[in-house]
């Protein structure tokens, strides 16, 4: 991980740690470092998601630009993977995306797509970082006509809703879909793209105020949504992110659906139809192995990757996959996208059961999941850099390790969005691991 940049761009809380000099000397070494010097006047696209300070950051990163002479174009607020979609698709020779994704409204981040709709690689992030952190003195400051303007393209978005329409040829007549948009991105495209495809949709928590962006709603808090799905008749409910890189589901019934068990579907979906190419499904670390028992079942091969869809994109690329993703809800679908879309993966869903003739629950029921649990313990970045080699952390994991043999397994991470670390435990038993994941956690915890 960059000094600057995470596994998913450069968080932190708006105007305190992403304050608007960084962002305006981000917007000035991105713009340097992407254009590399063979474009006289660099056009960088950005788009934002709707917490209060994304304007703000907005307006820095803008200075910042047009500060070295690129052009600027403002998409508005739209999703992470329109910003991916659009760069490409518009010529830009960068994308930015102003968005913490599922935090808090206080969080802020800085995203950056190359001029091909990809995430930015570590050592293109580094080139920049060292810009920002260490040696500004290679960026020139041009004067007069030579500095950049600002322009707004409202209509960029619907070039985004045109092109996810164009990812299914299946109408979606009949379906009732509940929608839960978070307050965030997908409150200006969902509603138009879903009712688009034929489906009669529910929205909820698609008013977003600058300050209700992922509260008590969207992916991260599905209680709201599954309430909804059990009190009324609808075959669906879709839950996104704040700025729609996710996609969590709800089955008829009011069963989640996590990434783990949408990867498999859409695995098996396109095998069916004979587009699983290289018959590989890529996951992560974090996914569920209930995911390696389906995968066998259905003889479908498995790619590990560690956890960001960044690093499944590159092996999904480097491999010829078509599908991979996050037990998050961070899916790829590589024909389609070049990051995770929430709102194209609901798209797939819901065509799959109108193909198939199957409900979300009979979909959903490829995979069983192993009981899982997950505590995030908050921690400093000094606990984090010892998480590897603090003999009383290591001790305990190990302890847990051997008490568990091969009926499940440990995995402690450190976050590389979120000042935290995440003990997770799979194993027959939710309250023995429970157990087991409280034991590590209060040994990190000590650590503090």
């Amino acid at each position: 991980m960059g000094r600057l940049f995470g596994t998913d761009g450069a968080r932190g809380i708006a105007n305190r740690e992403l304050t608007c000099e960084l962002a305006m000397n981000i917007g000035r070494a991105a713009a340097y470092v992407l254009s590399n010097e063979k474009v006289a006047r660099p056009k960088i696209l950005i788009g934002k998601d709707t917490r209060a300070s994304s304007t703000m950051l907005e307006s820095a990163l803008c200075a910042g630009l047009c500060s070295v002479g690129a052009d600027v174009v403002l998409a508005g607020y739209v999703p992470t993977p329109a910003v991916a979609y659009l760069v490409h698709k518009t010529g830009a020779d960068a994308g930015i995306m102003i968005s913490a994704s599922h935090n808090p409204c206080e969080y802020n981040g800085i995203k950056l797509f190359n001029e091909k709709g990809f995430k930015l690689s570590d050592s293109i992030e580094e080139e920049i970082e060292a810009l920002v952190l260490d040696d500004p003195s290679p960026i020139t400051y041009p004067t007069g006509g030579d500095v950049g303007s600002v322009f707004l393209r409202e209509d960029y978005i619907d070039l985004y809703i045109k092109h996810l329409l164009s990812t299914t040829d299946v109408s979606l007549e009949g379906l009732k879909i509940a929608i839960d948009c978070s307050n965030g991105s997908a409150s200006y495209t969902a509603q138009k793209l879903f009712e688009g495809l034929g489906a009669t949709c529910y929205m909820m928590h698609d008013n977003p105020n600058g300050i209700n962006i992922n509260a008590d709603c969207g992916s991260t808090h599905m209680d709201g949504l599954i309430d909804f799905v059990i009190g009324h008749e609808v075959d669906l409910g879709l839950a996104f992110d704040g700025d729609a890189d996710r996609c969590l589901a709800v089955d008829e019934n009011g069963h989640l659906i996590d990434g783990d068990k949408l990867i498999a579907l859409f695995a098996k979906d396109l095998k069916d139809r004979n587009k699983l190419t290289n018959n590989t499904a890529v996951v992560t670390v974090m996914t569920n192995i209930g995911f390696k028992m389906f995968a066998k079942e259905n003889d479908i091969d498995v790619s590990v990757t560690g956890v960001g869809d960044r690093y499944v994109l590159e092996n999904m690329l480097a491999n010829d996959y078509a599908i991979g993703g996050e037990q998050s809800g961070h899916i790829i679908f590589k024909e389609y996208a070049t990051t995770g879309d929430g709102q194209l993966t609901g798209v797939q869903f819901a065509a799959a059961m109108v193909r198939s003739k199957k409900s979300a629950s009979e979909l959903a029921s490829i995979m069983e999941s192993l009981p899982q649990t997950l505590i995030n313990v908050k921690v400093t970045n000094e606990v984090k850099a010892i998480l590897n080699t603090d003999s009383d952390i290591l001790a305990v994991i190990k302890e847990q390790e051997e008490i568990l043999k091969d009926s499940g397994r440990v995995l402690v991470r450190a976050s590389g969005t979120e000042p935290l670390v995440r003990v997770m435990i799979e194993g027959k038993n939710i309250k023995e691991i429970t157990n087991m994941a409280k034991k590590i956690a209060a040994v990190i915890e000590s650590k503090k």
